[in-house]
């Protein structure tokens, strides 16, 4: 049974905050027709404050940028949009160019993220959280005729990596949005294709 069987997920226009990152006029600017593909991801932080703060972080010295996602969805519903559609934000390895980014608020690993013992992902999206997605998603696809696909991060990028705990051991450098997003809820609500490569 679904978890959201008594409460079933429906889109609601989404309220967005624009609170755009310090550095968005560093990242590479590109046209909004080339955006084809929206990636699903869980930021795997503890709330906002640490997920905006990671956003912050610079981990390109030469452009003076960050990793983040275009939109930030809070477990209340809350949007806010972190990077506009016109600059490519880095946020999946080799598909940053053609995608929209969006961030749910989840702890997913946190904080053990590649120790072997600790990849469990047990928290659910909430309701709220998923329906500002599937309102989101929607309006997107109406501002960017050319959207048409969507996948999650852990379909994207499938790295193995050595664990924290045992090296011979590998574990999965991305999972999210992981085993608790509900795919066959939000699939048949939006205006996208699962997008397999």
């Amino acid at each position: 049974m679904s978890p959201f069987s008594e409460r079933p997920l429906s889109a609601i226009e989404p309220v967005i905050v624009r609170n755009h990152l310090s550095y968005v006029a560093r990242l590479k600017p590109r046209e909004p027709a080339t955006i084809d593909l929206a990636v699903i991801h869980c930021t795997e932080l503890p709330d906002r404050t640490a997920a905006r703060k990671f956003g912050e972080e610079i981990h390109y010295p030469e452009s003076g940028t960050g990793n983040s996602g275009h939109y930030y969805i809070e477990q209340n519903g809350g949007i806010e949009q972190w990077v506009p559609e016109d600059r490519v934000a880095h946020h999946v390895r080799g598909f940053n160019e053609r995608s929209i980014g969006i961030e749910l608020d989840n702890r997913g690993r946190y904080p053990s993220w590649f120790d072997s013992r600790q990849q469990k992902m047990t928290e659910r999206y909430t309701l709220p959280q998923l329906n500002s997605l599937i309102g989101l998603i929607n309006r997107l696809s109406v501002q960017l005729p050319s959207l048409q696909w969507i996948a999650g991060h852990e379909d994207l990028d499938r790295t193995r990596i050595p664990s924290t705990d045992n090296p011979s051991v590998f574990v999965n450098r991305k999972m999210d949005p992981g085993p608790q997003f509900p795919w066959k809820e939000v699939i048949p609500l939006i205006n996208l294709k699962v997008f397999s490569h």
